[in-house]
């Protein structure tokens, strides 16, 4: 079972494979030694499914458990959950040398992150990834936010974990569509960091049960290593960021009917085609990326004019002043940061959507 040590400001362990979720109580105890409660903060899709499990394993080592459950969906990611959540926590008592354990996908990841942030300013919280999106990205790195109607997390705090346990067993409960969409994330990473491990992902079934935890462990010390070299985002971590400026604002303008991976998959062809255009990325590399983002089930790209979408692009939060850094690629494995002033957006992406 790959065990992953992310030596960030707080170290911790990323541990992946199967059957994790029943062992969520010892390992957390190690993490957090003096830790009488937990509030275990999951959503109302996947705590019908695990809640129980996780909850046995923390009674057993010796934690008085309750719980905060949430309508599941990108809608309830916003400060009135959260402010929800905060009541429950007063409630419960919990204190600084107690835990929040994170059961679900990214959103309630980044919400109960969040939460564990800025309660009593900063408690432990263990993040229990049960979706391909949230082991693969989500659930490293200590992002943490809500949404507001102006974008996706603009509100946030970085506060890494104590311990990710990403159970490769709880994959199996995903319908086909959900695993599609965590796949954007992966091949993301491949277009970033590894050429090698693009190859590996066009060449196998990525998705298979024997594949899911090699999937999952190349895919997370991708973006450990990153996070490894850059915490705060001030410069390589923002290759993480490759076509989330587009598919965040893409989301946005959908008002998030639209998935995350979904979006951020059709922002991926989208820059990468302006880029070529450009002349900043090797020809060919969008149609490299197209064909393995459709072989997983996602989009190459997206009929919207960027006219109706680049509003939201504005908000980006990889914005320094009037500048946006945009993350493009040399050609696959190799990426890297291109700022552009905000109001050459338009013009750069003019054709994007247009194959």
């Amino acid at each position: 079972m790959p065990i992953l040590h992310t030596a960030a400001s707080r170290p911790y362990d990323i541990a992946i494979g199967p059957g994790l979720l029943k062992e969520a109580g010892e390992r957390s105890r190690l993490v957090n030694p003096k830790g009488t409660r937990v509030l275990l903060v999951s959503d109302s899709n996947v705590a019908p499914l695990y809640a129980d499990k996780v909850a046995n394993s923390y009674a057993a080592a010796g934690y008085r458990v309750t719980r905060f459950v949430f309508p599941a969906g990108e809608e309830s990611k916003r400060l009135s959950t959260v402010a929800a959540l905060y009541e429950r926590l007063a409630a419960d008592g919990l204190t600084r040398s107690d835990l929040i354990a994170a059961l679900g996908g990214g959103v309630t990841g980044d919400m109960a992150g969040f939460a564990a942030a800025t309660w009593l300013r900063g408690i432990d919280f263990v993040g229990l990834p049960t979706s391909l999106l949230a082991q693969v990205d989500s659930s490293v790195g200590g992002k943490t936010g809500v949404d507001i109607p102006e974008g996706k997390n603009l509100v946030g705090a970085f506060w890494p974990p104590r311990l990710v346990l990403a159970d490769t067993e709880a994959l199996s409960t995903l319908p086909p569509a959900v695993l599609s969409d965590g796949m954007a994330e992966v091949i993301k990473a491949a277009c970033i960091k590894d050429a090698a491990f693009f190859s590996w992902l066009g060449e196998r079934d990525a998705l298979s049960p024997e594949n899911r935890p090699e999937t999952v462990a190349r895919a997370v010390d991708i973006k450990r290593r990153v996070v490894e070299a850059d915490e705060r985002e001030a410069g390589e971590r923002r290759l993480l960021n490759f076509g989330h400026t587009l598919g965040h604002a893409l989301e946005a303008h959908s008002q998030f009917r639209l998935s995350h991976g979904r979006a951020v998959a059709a922002g991926m062809i989208l820059v990468t085609r302006a880029a070529e255009r450009k002349g900043l990325t090797v020809p060919g590399t969008a149609d490299k990326i197209a064909f393995l983002l459709r072989r997983y089930g996602l989009p190459d790209g997206d009929e919207t004019p960027p006219a109706q979408y680049l509003s939201h692009a504005a908000l980006d939060k990889k914005r320094t002043g009037d500048t946006l850094s945009l993350v493009l690629l040399h050609t696959i494995g190799e990426g890297y940061v291109h700022p552009i002033p905000v109001d050459s957006l338009p013009a750069f992406t003019a054709d994007s959507h247009v194959k």
